[in-house]
């Protein structure tokens, strides 16, 4: 599978080296210094688009792959207000988007138990649910996207709660996300129930990038000739 890599930093070379270890080509890479070379032409050697660069690009960046028919997998967050625009730009093309705010198999699996932890909890009031994320200093938004997914899924599931803050919460029907920036972590977030008596709390912790840029090698695979939104759902069949 020959790959484009949209976004050269810590992660996309992770995601090189994972890739070509499983017998792809990267045949583009885009950093911040060519972008300009970011065009249909190019993308039209490729099989696939992974793309890990910021906000400021990314809406950009998926525009471009649609118009070249080439599928993207993404992982960049602090975008998701524009998200139902992106969703449409995909279908109008009948293109494909691959979309998750953390592409770790051990995090996806974390998020099926926040759920299943979420539902049982709507039945007992007396525990309050709070979360906490920590990632290393270079990580410019907060809460993280993988927190946002967190705390949606609880809000959908715990009724209980009805917004998430990062802000002292001035209500209980708020949850608290205390998001910390800190050395080089790579992602800790955990979920805590709360009561008088005890305390319930899951946690997820990542040792490094590689399990991120292993998720998003399979998730680029499992992209390559489809059509449509996708989610690590579709692709771990949860």
């Amino acid at each position: 599978m020959k790959i484009a890599l949209i976004g050269y930093g810590k992660m996309g070379k992770e995601i090189e080296q994972i890739a070509i270890s499983r017998g792809h080509t990267i045949v583009l890479k885009i950093d911040i210094q060519n972008q300009a070379d970011l065009t249909a032409e190019n993308l039209s050697q490729t099989d696939v688009a992974i793309e890990f660069t910021g906000p400021e690009t990314a809406i950009g960046n998926y525009l471009k792959c649609f118009e070249a028919g080439v599928p993207v997998v993404s992982g960049t967050t602090g975008w998701l207000e524009q998200r139902t625009a992106v969703e449409k730009a995909c279908s109008d093309k009948q293109g494909c988007f691959f979309y998750a705010s953390n592409f770790s198999l051990g995090v996806n699996i974390f998020f099926t138990l926040n759920k299943f932890l979420a539902k049982i909890m709507q039945e007992f009031p007396q525990y309050d649910v709070s979360m906490t994320e920590v990632h290393h200093t270079q990580k410019l938004d907060a809460p993280s996207g993988t927190a946002i997914t967190l705390a949606d899924d609880i809000l959908k599931l715990n009724q209980t709660k009805t917004r998430w803050t990062i802000s002292e919460p001035e209500s209980i029907n708020e949850l608290y996300i205390k998001p910390i920036r800190e050395g080089q972590v790579p992602g800790i977030h955990t979920v805590k129930y709360d009561s008088e008596v005890d305390y319930i709390e899951i946690t997820h912790s990542a040792y490094s990038r590689k399990g991120f840029a292993f998720g998003a090698v399979l998730a680029a695979e499992y992209s390559k000739g489809r059509i449509g939104v996708l989610s690590m759902t579709d692709l771990l069949n949860f």
